[in-house]
């Protein structure tokens, strides 16, 4: 496998937090495997159920965990119909998986200038992405505060709450955390999408924060209709990525 462009890993354990739908799954970690936080990789699995196929099928997920771990995770929705992520979800412990050995991505802290206010805008498992740059102590050193927007349809899938609970207690005020289910009700929180309340200034009431393109730094990941839609509005707005050694204020993960 020396000249294979993956290597074979082993599931080491398999989190369930919403039967059918949402898991989280940890493998161990080639120690050649580098990366930054907020970068995702190619996982691969064989087009048949024989363990010992070569892999044919990748798709892209975001780290979970952070590059000082010995681990990788990942967390994932089930597309029930899907080629790739039923089979993911169903590995056991001990079960191999395929896994590039380049990372790749641009949502990275190191886009942004130093200071301001980091504004991480999620919807669903796009969540994935920033739970490694926050628990990675250079994040929470180049920016005042942070901001964690996480668009979900239900309060069940409002996920690592054990992550929130702890960034609540260790940063206090710098930390704002907004969960944003849309069918539900949660707290006072409006039941609008991300993007309305991007649009009609409620993400700003609810963080008691501005968007000012002057000190606010945005990551936007999710689906691809969010993104698409979120970018126009922010655009109206005066964010942009950077471009050509001049550094923006927008960055944008689209691996759908």
């Amino acid at each position: 496998m020396t000249d294979q462009k993956y290597t074979r890993e082993t599931v080491t354990g398999m989190t369930e937090w919403v039967p059918g739908k949402l898991f989280s799954i940890t493998t161990t970690r080639d120690s050649a495997f580098q990366f930054e936080p907020g970068q995702f990789a190619r996982l691969g699995l064989p087009a048949s159920n024989d363990h010992a196929a070569e892999p044919t099928i990748w798709r892209a997920y975001s780290m979970v965990s952070t590059p000082e771990d010995d681990f990788l995770s990942f967390y994932s929705i089930v597309v029930p119909e899907g080629e790739f992520s039923p089979r993911l979800a169903g590995l056991k412990t001990g079960d191999p998986v395929y896994i590039d050995k380049t990372a790749f991505g641009f949502l990275t802290i190191d886009r942004f200038p130093q200071g301001g206010n980091l504004w991480l805008l999620a919807t669903g498992t796009g969540l994935s992405a920033y739970i490694s740059m926050l628990n990675t102590p250079a994040t929470w050193e180049r920016f005042d505060k942070i901001i964690l927007a996480h668009g979900v349809r239900t309060c069940e899938e409002l996920t690592y709450q054990d992550e929130m609970a702890k960034w609540q207690q260790q940063f206090g005020d710098r930390f704002v955390y907004l969960p944003l289910p849309t069918r539900e009700a949660y707290k006072n929180h409006p039941q609008e999408r991300l993007t309305s309340l991007i649009s009609n200034g409620k993400l700003e009431q609810l963080s008691g924060l501005k968007l000012d393109p002057e000190t606010s730094r945005i990551m936007l990941c999710g689906n691809p209709e969010m993104l698409s839609e979120a970018r126009k509005i922010l655009g109206e707005k005066g964010f942009a990525a950077g471009r050509r050694g001049i550094p923006g204020n927008l960055a944008v993960e689209n691996y759908w």
